[in-house]
């Protein structure tokens, strides 16, 4: 959530960010309108409230009956009216605070300017993509014939975009979710295992609420709220909480599988495994300074990378630009793996710098060891990485002309051993 004294100091910047961002800058004016709005009212409620203890204690001191009659009878109406701008203020504090949740982050200054994923900037690839004395089979073809994956029992016990992954293909998930776990581990960062359902206020903490309540699964009864992404109960566990700055940077990760309303339509941008309404992933997320995010930043950036280094696999980095930021990041890299039996580049990982985005939505600061009032963290997060497109990019550029797998050597020990998978 964007600070309001940014609306009233600098509006201009905020219409500015928005249009990058292909966003209405419209919202400004209706910020600024329920800004003034509250301010109104608080000033006209606090001066009748002054006027009231004033008359009060004269009241209290006065010897004449009528003259004490006539004050209360004048402050029962100032009370009524004093009731009457406490809930209108009431009220319109709701819509300014509803107006601010809606507003997305500003893009850093290094982000570039474009539309949409399209004018995206590829910074750099690492690998060559691989090349193939055969044509190489997309994963829906090489998972069925290994056994590994069952689309049809998967969409009868749940529907369309759901499969079940069976036998080695089962283990291989496993295998990828406790290496990566160890791996981020030796890299600084304290493994959590979260509850994989939150309450309301984490899910607003963390800016998936109000943006995305249509893509979030809930119960219909209670406040449970399953997590579309490990960032979400990463950012909750300090809501309200204030950090001695001794105590920061403060590096977790995290599995959990994630759940999400996927709007999608048939074709083939949604064959296979790639996109599901449940999927599993490791994420990496940061509470930091303020003046270390932008460095901290690279780190996350490179921890991502070693996995997909580990593994192999052929990346690139791509930087989004204004109009395909998300909602509450300023700043964020995408790693893209290469897929060459689906003949595209997956993404796998966003590595993103929120700022104190998420922090003034939860409430999270720090005591600065100099002295003086404590400030907002700046949060980060990253998938490190998101599967099953990591499945996807090994069964790909792994297989071999008798439609084997090998696996990656890192995985083997995770997986009793295991070098190859067989039809």
């Amino acid at each position: 959530m964007l600070d309001i004294r940014l609306f009233r100091e600098n509006p201009d910047l905020v219409r500015d960010a928005l249009r990058k961002r292909q966003v209405s800058p419209t919202m400004v004016d209706e910020i600024l309108a329920l800004d003034r709005q509250r301010r109104d009212l608080l000033r006209e409620s606090e001066a009748l409230k002054a006027e009231r203890n004033r008359v009060s204690k004269e009241i209290g001191r006065s010897k004449d009956a009528a003259d004490r009659e006539a004050k209360i009878a004048a402050m029962r109406q100032v009370r009524e009216r004093i009731a009457a701008l406490d809930q209108a203020l009431r009220e319109t504090e709701a819509r300014l605070h509803d107006a601010l949740a809606r507003v997305p982050n500003i893009p850093a200054a290094q982000v570039p300017e474009g539309r949409d994923e399209h004018d995206n900037v590829v910074l750099r690839q690492e690998g060559d993509q691989p090349q193939f004395d055969f044509t190489p089979l997309p994963h829906w073809e090489l998972g069925p014939r290994l056994g590994i994956i069952d689309f049809e029992r998967g969409v009868k016990l749940s529907g369309t975009r759901f499969y079940i992954l069976k036998g080695a293909g089962a283990r291989l998930e496993r295998a990828l979710i406790a290496w990566m776990l160890d791996l981020h581990r030796e890299q600084g960062y304290t493994e959590i295992y979260p509850p994989f359902m939150v309450k309301e206020a984490v899910l607003f903490a963390s800016g998936q609420l109000p943006k995305f309540r249509d893509n979030l699964y809930h119960d219909a009864e209670e406040d449970f709220w399953w997590v579309p992404t490990a960032e979400v109960p990463l950012t909750g566990m300090h809501m309200n909480e204030t950090f001695a700055e001794s105590d920061l940077p403060r590096y977790y990760t995290a599995y959990t599988p994630c759940f999400r309303r996927e709007k999608m339509s048939a074709g083939r941008d949604v064959r296979g495994i790639k996109r599901g309404h449940q999927f599993d992933k490791v994420e990496m997320y940061i509470y930091t300074l303020p003046e270390a995010s932008d460095q901290v930043l690279e780190k996350m950036l490179a921890d991502a990378e070693q996995v997909l280094r580990d593994l192999g696999l052929t990346y690139r980095v791509v930087q989004l630009c204004t109009g395909d930021l998300g909602f509450a990041a300023r700043l964020t890299y995408d790693l893209e793996v290469w897929a060459p039996g689906s003949n595209e580049w997956l993404e796998v990982s966003s590595v993103s710098n929120v700022g104190d985005f998420q922090a003034r939505r939860a409430n999270i600061r720090y005591r600065p060891e100099g002295g003086g009032k404590p400030r907002f963290v700046h949060t980060l997060n990253g998938s490190g990485l998101a599967l099953p497109r990591t499945v996807i990019a090994i069964l790909e550029n792994y297989q071999q002309p008798d439609g084997s797998v090998v696996i990656p050597e890192v995985l083997r020990p995770y997986l009793g051993g295991l070098a190859m998978l067989r039809p």
